[in-house]
């Protein structure tokens, strides 16, 4: 599929950009080069290959699962507007 300089033009009026002749010429060769190398990697035999969720061989390094703060119900119960059965009570949400 080639583009030519009136879908650029007609593109560029769709998007309200004002697009220079030399413009019009540079970007149609551009996105055609780019169109030229699609058909070139689409043509590639990939059957054998299994997808990749990344290119890189990488790991998530994980770190240890330690406690790093301390339990403050004690300090933060009193001072809540409302409490039952040492649990929170909130206005309700969903009806």
């Amino acid at each position: 599929m080639a583009i030519n300089q009136d879908t650029i033009l007609r593109v560029a009026h769709l998007a309200r950009l004002q697009v220079s002749e030399q413009d019009c010429e540079e970007t149609t060769s551009r996105l055609n080069d780019i169109l030229s190398m699609v058909d070139q990697l689409q043509q590639a035999d990939v059957g054998d290959i299994a997808p990749m969720a990344h290119p890189l061989d990488v790991h998530q390094p994980l770190r240890q699962d330690i406690i790093t703060e301390t339990d403050i119900r004690a300090e933060v119960m009193p001072i809540a507007p409302a409490q039952e059965d040492n649990c929170y009570l909130v206005p309700r949400v969903i009806e």
